[in-house]
């Protein structure tokens, strides 16, 4: 019953609304809309939930105790900071580019909710089953990068606009081995679908055919997320908060539940792409393939929060020397590897 949870949710609602005399095309139009709109839920529950899981896993490695006050366990901390940020006025500065600096606040989630679309979340649970969904992703995804620089470039700040200038080089340079990671998988599995390359993980998960891919992968996935210690973007201790200094209010707000928003999306492109999907491990296939995936995923984000209260930040230099002169190189080693491993694994007819 589990198994078939969501997948039966869809086939009830489509066959009730043909039932009522809709046809075909109308019935799945608003199937597909209920779809998106149980993924924008999803990742605004998520997010919130995870600016929580953050606080607490930094009081845990801090020794701390984190919110332990506001509901139990702390746990309407985040509520009540969203309550506190809604009340908040959104300050246009008077020489900014007004309807640029909101279009930025605005847009900002578009990017991740567009992915999570062709993301699949269990067996035959992806809202839309896209032949090219690792192209898609990556072609989403960079415009991320188009709308920081509208949030640095309007806000008419030097801090804001330095930041914006780090977003554009930080990201275009670790989207390039996060590109060339993702194409040691797909060579090997013949195919940009996301169902097909968990499918292709039933004997062995690319983790461990891919080490190197999956390795570069997950660097450049922190310093896309803007994660520390990639943290340049909104360096406190140099430039305030970078593009997001003159933001106030949900504006503000926006920006940072973006931040757990991509987190999650690199997370399940990486449960995705190197860790069996929702495949079962050690053949436990009583449990719903979409708890599978879900465990897989946040078990990355915890990773992601682990390092983050571990290590300092580097300096822009070191963050872009890593990037081209080390995980570039590596990442292209990795294609040859591949390569010259699937020639002799043909070659020897296995």
């Amino acid at each position: 019953m589990g198994e078939n949870l969501f997948t039966g949710i869809a086939a009830g609602l489509r066959g009730a609304l043909e039932g009522l005399g809709l046809p075909a095309l109308g019935a799945d139009t608003v199937v597909m809309v209920v779809k998106l709109l149980a993924i924008l839920v999803f990742i605004l529950v998520n997010a919130l939930w995870l600016v929580y899981m953050e606080r607490r896993v930094a009081a845990f490695i801090q020794c701390r105790l984190g919110p332990n006050r506001v509901g139990p366990k702390g746990l309407l901390q985040t509520t009540a900071d969203i309550g506190k940020l809604l009340a908040k006025e959104i300050i246009l500065p008077k020489h900014a580019d007004k309807v640029v600096f909101l279009l930025a606040a605005a847009l900002i989630f578009a990017p991740p909710f567009m992915i999570y679309a062709v993301v699949p979340f269990g067996e035959n649970m992806a809202a839309v089953d896209m032949n090219i969904g690792v192209f898609y992703f990556l072609a989403v995804a960079s415009l991320s990068t188009i709308i920081f620089w509208m949030a640095g470039w309007s806000s008419n700040n030097k801090y804001s606009l330095i930041g914006g200038m780090r977003v554009v080089a930080q990201m275009v340079s670790y989207e390039l081995p996060l590109v060339l990671a993702l194409l040691g998988v797909v060579m090997i599995t013949g195919t940009l679908n996301m169902s097909e390359v968990v499918s292709a993980q039933k004997n062995i998960w690319f983790i461990f055919t891919q080490p190197l891919a999956f390795l570069i992968y997950f660097i450049a996935g922190v310093s896309e997320t803007n994660r520390t210690p990639f943290d340049l973007v909104e360096g406190e201790s140099e430039i305030i908060a970078g593009p997001y200094t003159e933001y106030s209010g949900m504006g503000f707000a926006m920006f940072f539940l973006a931040e757990y928003a991509n987190v999650m999306l690199v997370s399940a492109m990486c449960t995705v792409m190197f860790l069996g999907g929702w495949l079962a491990p050690f053949g436990l296939t009583f449990i719903p393939s979409w708890v599978w995936f879900f465990l897989k995923m946040y078990v990355m984000i915890f990773i992601f929060m682990w390092i983050r209260w571990t290590y300092p930040r580097i300096r822009v230099d070191q963050l872009m020397g890593f990037g081209w002169k080390v995980l570039v190189p590596l990442s292209l080693a990795n294609i040859f590897i591949t390569g010259v491993g699937m020639y002799l694994y043909r070659a020897m007819g296995w």
